[in-house]
């Protein structure tokens, strides 16, 4: 009899207590808890992992060199495992060639649909090309009626230059008398006098014929002839009417454009068979972008307008530019803005042919006077970058480029050929610009011939399929040409557990990381529906999950906890979500229950229409030109369902504005028309979810500063100064006081042929990153290392009598990362602690009201109450004067805004339009809003609660 439940024994992975705990089998389980509170350690680290590992040792040695054997999770038992597939929030691929449509496999049977029933089109003339029989243009030509009059005309020249005086005397020696010169009716005994350097067309009259009854036999022979006679075509001048033309080959009959067989592989931008001769597939060109050349149109070509010309370590170029200027009479002291167009033409793009006097003084200070071609700063910058061998120059040049869409596929990535082949008057990358519900509507109003549609029949149910899946996961609004390395978290592990409902698999173990990420509340239950019919199709869903609405509509909840770190790892509760709402020991059933909540503020702030930043003309992506007001000094947040355009405003448009303006950063922002009130502010900054850093080295002590001060208390001890050590000593990065046995890693890597590598603590230093030395400088009994191993929190009552210290480590603490180690590497830190840590080495910087923080989905991987806390932190910022904007779904934020903007009022090509605006009360009662809908009966549900809680208190007060 087959286990109905996954029983584990014995779980110590990371921070879990030796835990127990049985999963259900063939149920929809959510794990859930604090931040750190080890719900990761056991679904992803022990329960996915040993399910991994039995799977990859049932293979030979030989498979498994080459998949990635995961080491035996720290557990004693687990019984009624079933294959594990993970579903998490990595990023589908970084990989530039990588779309939607490539990922859900779309593309490979839109590649199949086209090559089977496309239909070649010349792109010049529009003419159908297809390869026609003898048969069938006899029969073509019969069509007209009796009497009617044509000649059949074989093309023997087409466009070339040439006076083809030897084609003519070979006609004329095989006997034909007539002959059409560039339109023109001649004889072949005229004198015919063709210009050398001009392109003509000569065509040869094989027959003239009339249609009528018999004809049928000398009309093959002629058109046999002049199939010959023109290498594959014919053309046939009714007189009268307009020409046909004919040809045998797979080509235009005009030009002679010809796409060859079509095949799948044509359709390929990763084959060399379909993809662009000029990108490679890309889409896109590395072009110097004139905006990063001279980022301030402002400043004169004396003052280096110039940005990639201004002397780094020689005077080469503002030499070059000053001997271009005195040649043309250019002023330097001119803003560049007003310079005249010719003048900075000649500066940007060159002299031409014209050599121009150029002086300079070299290296040694010698008089240099040579006559050059001047080639313009664009083109010297391309060229550059082109031809160096500099890694320093290469990315120094960098800067002032940008990927630009390429202009001879304009960005469709495919060869002229492939991009000939229509279905439907569409070509295959017009149909992969759709959203998902255009490509949808495109395909359910397909016409097909009756051959064409069996050919498509079986092709056309696998798109459809697949273009279903993907809507009901909240998806609707992604093109299929979408690069893969665009998409956040939440839409990747989307994308994938779309693709996994595809191959309808029984019987396997789901293991998911919050799919709800990213997903407006109005598409949750789409989300839900789809985990549902999953877990019926017999098998046992896992999912990491912080949302209300997916834990009650969860069969079985599990409760980790009660705190983060070493004060989480416990089953605080496990049983349906109805029975964990009554258990009081559990905070998240005291959160579903309703006996905990986050209250709303006592009031808003009121916002001064004087202090704002306003967006004007927003058109990037799919914002219908509009403008945007951000007030200063409040919270606020954007919302709209997803793909709606909130990125595009916020992260496209405002940030990188900002960025370039304020921080002097070289981004392009995306299409406006301009931003008022920049002076309002002085810096912005984003506070994302990428990693802190890419190495171990990088820590929650190094990012924040704190290490600094730490290491400046270490050199202060008396031991350091008998000993004439400095704060350089206490770096594990640098040669003297690290071990060198590991460099100061703490750990060594050692490579295994057929099993994954192996990391092992350095023997010399056993893990402590440190030299002996080093480690018996102690500070109250601890030595470096022994700091580096404390939690946030430990090391917070350890430094309390040191206030610039316990000042940075408190903002962490702050954030909700008490239970996060002071030298934890970066690269184990997930997105929403990275995010936090950021945020708190932000905290503790003195504030000057002038700051624009925007923090986009900062509830990735946070329970209710790691919200509450984060949601206080960021008040105490706006409390100091600072602006603080949220980009959010989650409705525990939102309905603490103090000013809300919502965008829709749908994704993709529905939605880029404010459909409401202020406090979360008035958006609340607009009836267009989907975010008012689903924020309404919060508030009220928030307003009454708090109106309980003081009668509450009101009675305790009169006792």
């Amino acid at each position: 009899m087959p286990s109905k439940e996954i029983k584990i024994q014995g779980a110590r992975a990371h921070n879990l207590q030796n835990i127990d705990v049985s999963i259900p089998k063939n149920k929809f389980v959510v794990l859930t808890g604090l931040s750190g509170s080890g719900k990761s350690s056991l679904a992803f680290d022990t329960v996915y992992a040993e399910g991994q590992r039995r799977y990859v040792e049932s293979l030979s040695a030989y498979a498994r060199q080459f998949l990635g054997q995961m080491d035996k999770p720290d557990v004693d038992a687990i019984e009624g495992l079933s294959p594990a597939i993970s579903i998490d929030q990595k990023t589908t691929s970084n990989n530039p060639r990588s779309t939607v449509g490539t990922v859900t496999e779309i593309y490979d049977y839109l590649r199949l649909l086209f090559a089977r029933v496309g239909h070649p089109t010349c792109p010049k003339h529009g003419i159908e090309i297809s390869s026609q029989t003898v048969q069938q243009m006899v029969d073509r030509i019969l069509e007209y009626p009796d009497r009617t009059k044509m000649q059949i005309l074989a093309p023997v020249v087409s466009g070339r230059k040439g006076q083809h005086v030897e084609t003519i005397e070979k006609l004329k020696r095989e006997g034909y008398v007539r002959i059409r010169v560039d339109q023109e009716m001649r004889e072949v005994t005229d004198d015919i006098q063709l210009e050398k350097n001009k392109k003509h067309s000569i065509e040869v009259v094989v027959d003239r014929i009339v249609v009528k009854e018999g004809i049928s036999g000398r009309l093959s022979d002629s058109i046999e002839t002049a199939l010959g006679l023109g290498d594959g075509k014919i053309i046939v001048d009714v007189i009268g009417d307009e020409e046909l033309m004919f040809s045998e080959n797979h080509a235009c009959p005009i030009c002679g454009f010809s796409v060859g067989d079509l095949e799948p592989r044509l359709f390929s931008f990763n084959s060399p068979f379909g993809a662009c001769p000029s990108c490679d597939g890309l889409g896109t060109k590395l072009e110097v972008d004139l905006e990063f050349v001279i980022p301030d149109w402002n400043k004169t070509l004396k003052k280096h307008a110039i940005a990639a010309w201004e002397p780094i370590s020689s005077q080469y170029y503002p030499q070059l530019l000053k001997s271009v200027c005195d040649h043309y009479g250019i002023n330097m002291n001119t803003p560049v803005k007003d310079l005249p167009k010719n003048e900075m033409d000649i500066i940007l793009y060159g002299s031409g042919k014209e050599k121009i006097r150029f002086r300079y003084k070299n290296e040694f200070g010698k008089l240099r006077d040579n006559d050059i071609y001047f080639e313009g700063v664009l083109n010297n910058i391309g060229r550059r970058y082109r031809e160096t061998s500099s890694d320093f120059t290469r990315e120094h040049l960098s800067k002032y480029m940008a990927n630009k869409p390429c202009p001879t596929c304009n960005g469709h990535r495919l060869k002229e050929e492939a991009l000939a082949v229509l279905v439907n008057g569409k070509h295959i990358s017009e149909v992969t610009d759709y959203a998902i519900n255009g490509a949808k509507e495109f395909f359910e109003h397909l016409e097909l011939s009756e051959k064409e549609e069996t050919i498509a029949q079986m092709i056309l149910k696998e798109i459809n399929d697949r273009l279903n899946f993907l809507a009901n996961v909240g998806l609707n609004y992604l093109t299929l040409s979408r690069s893969a390395g665009t998409l956040s978290g939440g839409e990747a592990q989307r994308i994938r557990l779309a693709t996994q409902i595809g191959s309808a698999l029984t019987g396997v173990l789901y293991v998911l990381d919050e799919p709800s990420i990213g997903l407006h509340q109005r598409d949750n239950n789409r989300l839900i529906n789809t985990l549902k019919q999953m877990r019926d199709l017999d098998n046992t869903l896992i999912v990491v999950e912080h949302d209300e609405e997916t834990m009650l509509a969860a069969d079985h909840l599990i409760d980790i906890g009660p705190g983060a770190g070493e004060h989480g790892g416990n089953v605080v509760a496990s049983d349906t979500p109805e029975n964990v709402k009554e258990n009081k020991t559990s905070l998240t059933g005291q959160y579903l229950a309703g006996d905990k909540y986050i209250p709303l503020p006592i009031k808003r702030r009121k916002q001064n229409k004087r202090n704002q930043i306003k967006v004007v003309g927003a058109e990037e992506n799919n914002l219908k030109n509009i403008d945007a007001s951000f007030p200063l000094g409040l919270l606020t947040v954007v919302t709209g369902v997803s793909g709606s355009g909130k990125s595009s405003l916020v992260n496209e448009i405002l940030y990188k504005t900002l960025a370039k303006d304020l921080n002097r950063a070289k981004v392009k922002p995306g299409k406006h028309k301009r931003i008022n009130g920049l002076n309002n502010l002085e810096k912005v900054i984003d506070i994302d979810q990428s990693p802190i850093g890419r190495t171990p080295r990088s820590n929650p002590a190094t990012y924040t500063g704190v290490f600094d001060n730490i290491r400046d208390v270490f050199a202060q001890t008396n031991e350091a100064k008998i000993r004439g050590y400095k704060k350089g000593r206490f770096s594990f990065n640098v040669k003297g006081g690290r071990c060198e046995a590991c460099h100061g890693d703490g750990i060594i890597k050692i490579e295994m042929h057929f099993l994954p590598d192996v990391y092992v603590p350095c023997e010399v230093c056993n893990g402590k990153r440190y030299n002996r030395d080093t480690l018996e400088v102690k500070y109250k009994g601890k030595s470096i290392a022994d700091v580096l191993d404390m939690t946030i929190e430990e090391s917070l009552t350890f430094f309390e009598n040191i206030p610039k210290i316990k000042r940075k480590l408190q903002t962490v603490y702050d954030v909700g990362l008490g239970y996060i180690k002071l030298g934890q590497p970066a690269t184990t830190l997930s997105g929403g602690e990275a995010q936090r840590v950021k945020l708190a080495s932000e905290l503790h910087r003195r504030s000057n009201g002038k700051t624009f923080y925007i923090l986009d989905e900062p509830t990735t991987g946070l329970h209710t109450d790691d919200i509450n806390r984060l949601m206080n932190v960021l008040q105490r910022l706006v409390e100091n004067g600072e602006t603080v904007l949220i980009i959010e779904h989650n409705l525990d934020v939102i309905k603490l805004a103090d000013h809300i903007i919502d965008i829709g009022p749908e994704g993709g090509d529905g939605g880029g339009e404010i459909v409401a605006t202020g406090t979360p009360e008035e958006v609340a009662d607009q009836e267009e809003s989907h975010t008012g809908h689903y924020l309404k009966p919060i508030l009220e549900r928030e307003r009454k609660r708090m109106e309980q809680d003081m009668e509450q208190r009101e009675k305790i007060g009169s006792k």
